[in-house]
């Protein structure tokens, strides 16, 4: 037997195949294939660690995919990542097949007003969820669906509860974060971990880890702002502002915590730009004051790939939520959603979350 076959193997469905499902498993391939990656030196970049508890991202086999997208569904999954409306930037040139077809699933709320314009949804009927979960074996479900889809993450939730599938959530609809479907999940037995990816270095991680440094040096924040645009399918669904309750409450509720006092702050997508694609520019404004009363003023302007940026995260993500079902750890993990999440059940500043998501790793910390 090979080597490669001997190793565990974690094994993943995906629920909407965007510019982030499309990155991430892009990024499974360009570890596995630059040898360079797995060298210790090179460790650090774009993941947490190469091995994380024994999983290395070649691990990870993708072995479900749905979507709605008449572009998407039918499709293999190496095809499907890259069908239009799709343009997050390509870094592996040839995917080899991987025997996962797209299958639809139900639309329920995940087409906005502004996504109806731009996607023709698939004349197949949709499949049974849970069955098709059951029938890839898969051991989790990543959540992609388009933000503002409350009703369609629910469905995947219960699908997954009828599954016997971990649920990990990286869109901002409230699952992990919510008691109710914490104890579901835990009296299922089965782990769920979110809500809403934290990026590897992203709006939210920048301007939380801003906001505890003023409050750390003995800075008052008097006030704060976040504004985010990008020209990818994300933004033109959040376009829809009737969308953007809960996303404004993860991204707020991040940087809120950071202080031990209310300071006024907006905080949210912004706006589309066609032309930006897939790069996404976040602006963020801190006023304060030092010592003496003096006013200091912070204005900072990040530029990144956005689909890229979270899914290191997601595959760290995927990894920790493996190795607790190894362990027989059920409900909401802690320690995981604190370190990948935005809004997770209990906030962390970044260092805490990142010291404790590496002890659990470790099987120092039960979750």
């Amino acid at each position: 037997m090979l080597i490669n076959e001997m190793r565990r193997k974690v094994k993943v469905a995906i629920a909407g195949v965007g510019n982030c499902a499309s990155a991430l498993v892009q990024g499974t391939r360009y570890y596995r294939e630059n040898p360079d990656a797995r060298k210790q030196e090179s460790d650090w970049i774009g993941l947490t660690a190469y091995n994380l508890g024994g999983l290395e991202p070649s691990d990870i086999e993708f072995v479900a995919a749905f979507d709605v997208n008449a572009n998407k569904v039918g499709k293999d999954l190496s095809d499907a990542i890259f069908a239009k409306p799709n343009n997050t930037v390509r870094i592996i040139k040839e995917m080899d097949k991987m025997d996962v077809k797209v299958q639809k699933g139900q639309v329920h709320d995940g087409i906005g007003r502004h996504l109806a314009q731009k996607i023709k949804v698939a004349d197949e009927s949709a499949v049974d969820i849970t069955q098709a979960l059951r029938d890839s074996g898969a051991e989790m479900l990543l959540n992609y669906l388009p933000v503002g889809s409350r009703i369609g993450t629910q469905y995947y939730a219960e699908a997954c509860l009828d599954a016997g599938c971990a649920f990990v959530n990286a869109i901002p609809v409230f699952i992990a974060s919510t008691p109710k479907w914490q104890d579901a999940f835990s009296g299922r037995g089965l782990a769920c971990a979110g809500d809403d990816v934290m990026s590897q270095l992203g709006a939210t991680v920048v301007h939380k880890t801003l906001v505890k440094l003023f409050v750390d040096r003995g800075v008052k924040v008097n006030e704060t702002y976040q504004l985010n645009i990008g020209g990818d399918m994300d933004f033109y669904n959040m376009l829809d502002e009737e969308r953007l309750e809960d996303k404004r409450i993860s991204k707020t509720s991040a940087v809120a915590a950071m202080a031990p006092y209310e300071v006024p702050m907006r905080i949210g997508p912004s706006d589309f730009v066609r032309f930006l694609e897939n790069d996404k520019i976040c602006y963020i404004s801190i006023k304060g004051q030092y010592f003496g009363g003096i006013p200091v003023e912070l204005d900072l302007k990040l530029k990144v790939v956005d689909a890229y940026n979270s899914a290191g995260v997601m595959i760290d993500a995927a990894r920790c939520a493996k190795i607790a079902i190894e362990r027989g750890i059920s409900g909401p993990l802690d320690s995981i959603s604190a370190y990948c999440f935005k809004h997770p059940p209990v906030q962390m500043p970044y260092s805490v979350a990142k010291a404790n998501f590496l002890e659990f790793v470790e099987g120092k910390r039960e979750r």
